[in-house]
């Protein structure tokens, strides 16, 4: 059904959904170009940050471009198969941030209360298996999510009130025994998103406690600032993803509803690539350096 929105701001609201969603991949594309041909950005964290802007666009062209024919025609048809797809990559895309996130808090862990072995501890082979393991976990869990509602039985009527396939929409349309598939969601997918906010919480309460260990005011600054665009990101997407799934919904109209999955559908991804550019000198560094090349070569 999609947003549901009176015709008369139906134009307007996809022009201003399409630049979003236009700007957003541009963002996260040139985060990932960067982090793989800049040699000032072959460091763990910017390998980390390279798969969340992976992430951040599988995020949102799973979503976006259905939603935007909705938002014309007053909604939009997909089937069964498509919808299942969809709800599978938005699985992978937002097991695999969650992770990727208590990832990168490990990392800054690492770097500001144990840096002497910071190099030895966290070296390519330590990254890629983490990577690995994090989009690896966010498939298969995802997997057995979809498999289950994929054999929930559907007798009509066949309208998701929704701007895409979601997992509790659906179930709202199933005429068979959903609690299989609910209980399945509690044990398996929402540890998924609440054991890494609960890692991050943990491994920043050390880092907070280095940092005011240190003497100087400059040091305390400076050691924070190189976790500060994290932390943002992950107070963006656990505000959002917590007042929405982890909050009683009943409290919630279904218009509320759909403005929360709109945060994180659009603002989460969209800020991602502008806060890590514009808090980190050298992402500015390695982006005017590409600049410079392009120019110099025209």
């Amino acid at each position: 059904m999609g947003l549901q929105m009176r015709s008369s701001i139906k134009i307007p609201s996809f022009l201003l959904f399409l630049t979003l969603y236009s700007v957003t991949v541009t963002g996260n594309i040139m985060i990932a170009i960067l982090v793989s041909i800049s040699p000032n950005l072959k460091h763990p964290m910017f390998f980390f940050l390279g798969h969340l802007s992976i992430s951040d666009i599988m995020f949102t062209t799973n979503i976006v471009p259905k939603m935007l024919c909705a938002v014309v025609n007053g909604g939009v048809t997909i089937s069964f198969v498509g919808c299942m797809i969809q709800l599978q990559f938005f699985g992978i895309s937002l097991a695999a941030e969650s992770l990727l996130l208590a990832v990168m808090s490990y990392d800054r862990y690492l770097a500001i209360c144990n840096p002497l072995h910071y190099i030895h501890i966290m070296d390519t082979n330590l990254c890629v298996q983490l990577v690995v393991l994090c989009w690896s976990l966010g498939f298969v869990i995802t997997l057995v999510t979809v498999v289950m509602t994929s054999k929930q039985d559907f007798c009509g009527p066949h309208v998701i009130d929704h701007f895409f396939c979601d997992l509790v929409p659906l179930l709202k349309l199933s005429c068979s025994d959903t609690s299989p598939v609910i209980l399945e969601n509690i044990l398996l997918a929402t540890p998924l998103t609440l054991f890494p906010l609960a890692f991050i919480s943990v491994t920043y309460i050390y880092i907070f406690i280095k940092i005011f260990n240190i003497p100087s005011t400059s040091g305390r600054q400076k050691t924070f600032s190189t976790c500060s665009s994290h932390l943002t990101v992950v107070g963006m997407f656990y505000g959002t993803l917590v007042s929405l799934y982890v909050v009683p919904s009943d409290g919630y109209s279904l218009n509320a509803n759909k403005v929360l999955s709109l945060v994180y559908t659009y603002v989460t991804p969209l800020f991602n690539p502008i806060i890590y550019s514009l808090r980190n000198k050298e992402i500015q560094v390695a982006l005017r350096r590409y600049v410079f090349q392009k120019k110099t070569k025209i």
